[in-house]
């Protein structure tokens, strides 16, 4: 999914869509579409957020070799 940022064109705001997408999708200028919009998460935002679930690293490891360990 392309990703692309809300610019402004005069009193409205607008999204650009890439012309691959487009072509891709057989999408033709002034044609009405439906789509689903949503913010992007930065990785900043994603770090420190399983802090408070209180998991020790190297149980989380000796965990996850003992899933390994049945394939």
């Amino acid at each position: 999914m392309p990703t692309t940022k809300i610019r402004k064109s005069g009193n409205s705001n607008v999204i650009i869509l890439p012309p691959e997408y487009m072509e891709e999708r057989s999408l033709k200028t002034g044609q009405t579409v439906q789509f689903e919009v949503s913010s992007k998460t930065g990785l900043q935002k994603l770090f420190g957020m399983g802090k408070h679930l209180k998991i020790d690293a190297q149980k989380a490891k000796d965990e996850l070799r003992k899933e390994w360990g049945n394939w």
